[in-house]
Parts: C-alpha cells; structure tokens; sequence
C-alpha cells in the first residue's frame, strides 16, 4: 500500500504537500505480549499537506513545516507508549502532524513488515488520511473563518445562524469584490486570485473589471498597487464568502502581520446583493468602497449602471473621487499575457 497522493482542497484550492517517507523506528506496537516486550521495525510515512508559496517565494522556513521536526514526531510516537492497534499507531502521528502551524491536512501510513502472520507477506501497512475537522484541533487553528461562525472552517454545511451574515440565500446572489495587491509578480497573482475564486463551490465569477494601477492610500512610501473588482454570484453566505477570500490570500502568501499594509494580494467584499449589516469582523457594504477610486473607476467602467447602497450610482461616486493617482493598466483584463513571437530572422 502507497501514502495517498490526491490533493486536499481547502475553499477550492489545492494545497501543497511536504512528505517524509520510510521513517524507520523500533517500536514495541501490538496485540501479543512478546511484540510488546521484544519490538519490532516500524515504518511510517507522513504527507503533510500546507500553503507552501509564502515560504517559497521569501526562502523562510518559519513559513512552512520543517520535515525534519515532522520526522521527529513521528519518530516519538512510533518509540514511545505501547499500543495495541496500528490504526491508534496512525491516529497519534496524525494528530502530532495537525498541531504544528500550517498543516491542515495529514496522510499517515504505517508499515509493520515484522508482523507475526502465519503466511509469507511483504508488509503490513495501515493508510489514514485526518484533517483538522476529524483531527479535532481546528478551535485554535481557524484560518480564514470569522468570529461566530462554526469553529469547523471546512464545514459547507449550514452552521449556526447569529445575524444576516451567517444566512445562505435561497439562491446565488451577486456581490463584488475588490482585488489588489503591490508584492511581488502581482497581475498574474490577480489574475490567479479570479480563477481560485471560481473555483470554490459556491461561487461564480460573471465579469471583471480592467486592471488598474493606483498610488497607495494616504501616500504611504509603497510600492504601487494594481486593482480590480469582479462580479460574482454566490450561494455562501457573507461569512462563508469572507472565508473563502482569506483563504485564497493565505495561499497567495498574503501577510497580515506586516505592519506597513504591503501585500501580495488582497480580497475584499464590497457588496453583498445589497445587504447593510455592521460586525467586528465584516461590515456590509465595504465602509470606505465609496471612497475609493481604485474601486470605483475600474467598477464604473465594468457596470455604468450599477449602485451602491446607501451612497448611490457608482458612476456619479467615481466622478467625485476623481481620478487623480489611477491609471489604466489593461482595459480587456484578466485575459492572459499573450505569448511573445520570436522576431523573424
């Protein structure tokens, strides 16, 4: 039997996979007294499935899981406290492999090629695959859900109800969001950014917006941003939806803890079908959208007719903010770049 090899989702995007395989311990594992008092070789091989593009594009280990501590802990486990079962053998490296930062998912097999059958065999071996749902460690590990809603991020069950922002439509409804960012290669960061968002079930991008290039808020010393909005409809709720574009910021290394607002990509939502609600965690519709010309221009452009609530015709808001430090960057975006024609010799 071989570790699994299919990718794990998480909010309709794959996730990479850091594995250590054959790690060898003699472990003292099973039913019978004398495997218990003698032991025998253990093998096991641990698939960790993580965000590895923050730690790829900043060559940071503090980013992604160390294999070398994931083969320690597995090692632990495999030469530690007796156990009868090899399914318990299995169950223990993968709860140790769920609490480092990061992972969100584990494939274990455990191998026993030393077992006492009766029959000439090869090996022995036991597969389990755990997430942080069946792990039972999500409480402290939420990424991209929001306060209030179901400590399970994966769950796409109906959750408990505290306000509107937790209520699914009865059917898809529009809503917008704003996308930017100023680190790294950011238009096909963007670009990427549009195809993940409708790739999670739920969710279905309709238009885009041309890219625009715009001068950070306040006049901030950064790098300048690029921005665009997208219309989507979607049968999540609000809080579903903001789970779902954290998400993709997260596997787009998105850093939420530096201090000077920098980043590789950015999803906010600005309107949702209209509703108006006020949380700490999501306030509908976007407080400051209005404000924005790198939200209005590109969006005025994408739909002339269009409203906000509470403030009006986005195109009547776009005049009055003017279009001082927005530039036009690609009007027919987010097509890809076209390839380059050699010149002719």
């Amino acid at each position: 039997m071989t570790v699994h090899t299919r990718p794990y989702v998480k909010d309709g995007i794959e996730l990479d996979q850091v594995a250590v395989k054959g790690i060898r311990v003699t472990g003292h594992h099973g039913v019978f007294d004398a495997e218990r008092e003698t032991g025998q070789l253990f093998f096991a091989d641990v698939v960790a499935h993580v965000n590895t593009r923050a730690a790829g594009a900043g060559d940071d280990l503090a980013r992604t899981v160390n294999y070398s501590d994931l083969a320690d802990r597995t090692a632990d486990v495999l030469a530690g406290e007796p156990i009868q079962l090899l399914e318990a053998v299995a169950e223990r490296i993968a709860r140790a492999a769920l609490e480092f930062d990061g992972v969100q998912c584990v494939d274990v097999t455990v191998h026993k090629p030393q077992a006492p059958l009766h029959v000439e065999f090869q090996d022995v071996s036991v597969q389990i695959r755990r997430d942080l749902r069946d792990g039972g460690l999500w409480a402290d590990k939420r990424i991209g859900s929001s306060a209030g809603a179901s400590d399970d991020p994966f769950d796409t069950g109906a959750g408990p109800v505290r306000d509107v922002l937790d209520q699914r439509p009865a059917q898809p409804v529009p809503a917008l969001i704003a996308l930017g960012g100023n680190l790294g290669d950011v238009e096909p960061t963007l670009r990427q950014a549009v195809s993940d968002l409708h790739r999670v079930n739920g969710i279905e991008v309709r238009a885009a917006s041309p890219l625009v290039r715009s001068q950070p808020e306040g006049g901030k010393d950064q790098p300048e941003y690029l921005n665009a909005v997208v219309r989507i409809h979607t049968a999540l709720a609000p809080r579903e939806l903001l789970a779902a574009c954290q998400g993709i910021e997260l596997v787009h290394g998105r850093d939420r803890s530096d201090a000077s607002g920098n980043r590789t990509v950015d999803l906010d939502i600005v309107d949702y079908d209209g509703i108006q609600a006020d949380s700490a965690d999501l306030t509908l519709p976007h407080p400051r959208a209005h404000q924005r010309a790198f939200v209005l221009l590109p969006w005025s452009s994408m739909e002339p007719d269009a409203q906000l609530a509470q403030h009006g015709a986005i195109a009547d808001l776009a005049r009055g903010v003017g279009t001082d430090g927005v530039a036009l960057v690609d009007d027919r975006w987010p097509r890809p770049s076209a390839p380059q024609t050699p010149p002719s010799p």
